[in-house]
């Protein structure tokens, strides 16, 4: 029990020294903001923060749900592509997209493209993984291509499918921050990213660590949902056991 709460009194030790730091320097807070004025920020203006994180939230969410119902369709088909775009920058591709789509749906296509090779490659190597004997015995049976997809490829997949869920989840964040902040910079924007840009126009410092508070805080639950999920859905295909 004490090991699992060592992160939290490592965070919390880390929040007290930052506090005090800025206390005893007399950082002014336009430069440094101390936890607790963060934190007041955040209630102060949640409502304007929050819809902005649903906003953010919601793109990334469905991305990746999008992901989750073509990648085992896709891996031949777009595996190369899917290599080119994980290594060129986002943030190069973020103002093309602009151009060519409404702001919503390129925050939308950015987070996409962004988790779309992790979700690939662990559902390939995950369809790829059944066990052989058993795609055997399945042909021997007579079943189809589609039916030894459905019912047993796609299945003994969903553990690497979960793998790349959960990779994907955070690299769809950073794509819909990274076209939101490309679509704020062009007057655009809505979501999070937009009001971080928003608060640097007008040096409201504090209201931008809130909100890349809230955005890790976004990034934090999408993984733990996921991870639960997981958890709790595949635990008959877990060797280990529960701790």
């Amino acid at each position: 029990m004490i090991a699992r709460l060592t992160p939290l009194w490592a965070l919390a030790a880390l929040l007290a020294l930052w506090e005090l730091a800025v206390a005893l320097l007399k950082i002014p807070a336009s430069q440094l903001p101390p936890p607790s004025l963060i934190v007041a920020t955040l209630y102060a203006q949640a409502p304007q923060l929050l819809d902005a994180a649903a906003t953010t939230l919601g793109e990334a969410l469905l991305a990746l749900a999008l992901l989750f119902s073509l990648s085992p369709l896709l891996e031949r088909a777009f595996l190369p592509v899917a290599v080119a775009l994980q290594v060129t920058p986002l943030i190069a591709v973020a103002p093309l997209l602009l151009i060519y789509l409404e702001p919503r749906a390129a925050v939308l296509a950015c987070a996409a493209l962004v988790a779309f090779f992790p979700v690939l490659s662990n559902a390939a190597a995950g369809l790829r993984g059944a066990d052989r004997g058993l795609v055997e015995l399945f042909r021997l049976k007579g079943a189809s291509r589609a039916a030894i997809l459905f019912r047993l490829r796609l299945p003994s997949a969903l553990p690497s499918i979960f793998t790349g869920l959960r990779i994907g989840a955070g690299l769809a964040l950073i794509g819909a921050v990274a076209a939101e902040l490309a679509a704020g910079a062009a007057g655009q924007g809505e979501g999070l990213a937009f009001r971080i840009v928003e608060a640097g126009y007008r040096l409201k410092v504090p209201t931008m660590y809130a909100a890349v508070l809230l955005l890790c805080l976004c990034g934090v639950a999408l993984y733990g949902v996921l991870a639960g999920l997981d958890r709790i859905l595949l635990r008959r295909w877990r060797d280990e056991p529960d701790v």
